[in-house]
């Protein structure tokens, strides 16, 4: 088993078990945590701290603005919040690679990753 897959293996369980997902898209995940290249190898860049607006503000404007291309201010936020409910705001370690998935999902833009 390659270290990607291992890393997907626990996208998977989270998606599972902290978010609820059913039947995730495994193909999805996989390639959202491939296009985030060494960063998920990395403990400190493969979490996001929801506590911590900074990083917050980022995943809005890099990921949800940029690479998604929403530009409707208010929809993001109330989307990047939903997901942060959804994901549990207990959890402490919430991996980038869910986030994005869950917000790639939300807006309905998994054809960028086809």
């Amino acid at each position: 088993m390659s270290k990607l897959d291992e890393k997907v293996g626990q996208y998977l369980d989270d998606l599972k078990s902290k978010v609820g997902e059913k039947n995730p898209d495994v193909d999805l995940l996989r390639k959202i945590a491939k296009s985030m290249g060494p960063s998920i190898y990395n403990a400190d860049a493969e979490t996001v701290a929801s506590s911590s607006q900074s990083e917050v503000d980022t995943v809005k404007k890099n990921f949800v603005m940029k690479k998604l291309g929403e530009t409707d201010e208010s929809k993001v936020n109330e989307a990047v919040n939903q997901v942060l409910e959804k994901y549990g705001k207990s959890n402490r370690n919430k991996y980038r690679v869910v986030i994005y998935y869950l917000l790639t999902k939300h807006f309905g833009k998994e054809s960028l990753y086809k």
